[in-house]
């Protein structure tokens, strides 16, 4: 089995916002293209995309649809779900939560105790000591499966075609890239997301933006309990507020087309048959 490195400084990692995440999928695509994309060639005739057209994805995104709840002590809503404010006392009441739909991206969270890496029989699945990245390396992977099944938040997936486990590199060869411009040094799916919903940065510098972000929404690891300790955080979706029915917006008055002009009453009566 392999060994764990010490307990790095620096925490390469991600911070995903749950809250503005919209499920577009452009992190999971972004991140299929750069690790897994084709080549600059014309296609053939046999299998012009591949053995496996569909591949693996190092990335996914999940949509769940959360009903409705009432009101309920804070302390109990945050152990089922974290969107009551986790610093509220006991005694403190929730608001009820409308309906809502969660997209929730899933990857590799780069834990600082890794099942996946303390499990691997050859030493192909390893963490790196200067960053705490988490990777594979090919040329020893035997392609056994024991890291897919020692991992609880089915980060790994393995390639029929190659023989081999794939994962999130955290886009290693992007971040340490001096060709690269300094601002596209980051994660693809990072650079990729249209709503700022995914943070990239040092985890372990409590004065970097990513910390501070984590500390200013109270961030969470995902399931904590299991003692894995992941490098990425997910911030909760903020608590949401369904109005009374009186505080809907008032009707607009009937807009008098006999005001308009001749050539937008004209319209009108065409747009109205």
């Amino acid at each position: 089995m392999t060994d764990l490195p010490p307990p790095s400084k620096k925490k390469l990692g991600l911070v995903i916002d749950l809250d503005t995440c919209v499920g577009c999928h452009a992190c999971a695509v972004s991140c299929k293209e750069w690790n897994a994309g084709g080549f600059a060639a014309p296609l053939t005739d046999e299998q012009p995309y591949g053995k496996d057209p569909s591949g693996i994805w190092f990335n996914r995104v999940h949509s769940y649809e959360v009903a409705a709840s009432e009101a309920a002590p804070a302390n109990a809503r945050a152990e089922a779900m974290p969107l009551a404010d986790p610093v509220r006392g006991c005694g403190e009441v929730a608001a009820p939560q409308p309906a809502m739909t969660l997209h929730f991206p899933r990857s590799c969270l780069h834990c600082e105790q890794p099942a996946c890496v303390t499990v691997c029989p050859t030493g192909a699945s390893y963490k790196r000591a200067e960053d705490g990245i988490v990777l594979v390396d090919e040329d020893k992977c035997i392609g056994c499966k024991l890291c897919s099944w020692a991992c609880p938040y089915g980060a790994r997936e393995y390639s029929p075609v190659e023989g081999v486990m794939k994962k999130c590199t955290l886009c290693i060869d992007r971040i340490y890239n001096e060709n690269l411009d300094e601002s596209e040094r980051q994660p693809a799916c990072v650079q990729a997301c249209p709503t700022r919903a995914r943070h990239f940065g040092d985890l372990g510098d409590p004065e970097s933006k990513v910390s501070k972000l984590v500390a200013e929404r109270g961030g969470v690891d995902l399931m904590a309990q299991l003692g894995y300790q992941p490098t990425n955080k997910y911030l909760p979706p903020r608590p949401r507020r369904a109005g009374p029915a009186d505080d809907a917006a008032p009707r607009k008055e009937a807009l008098d087309t006999q005001q308009l002009p001749s050539a937008l009453r004209w319209l009108d009566r065409v747009l109205s048959r």
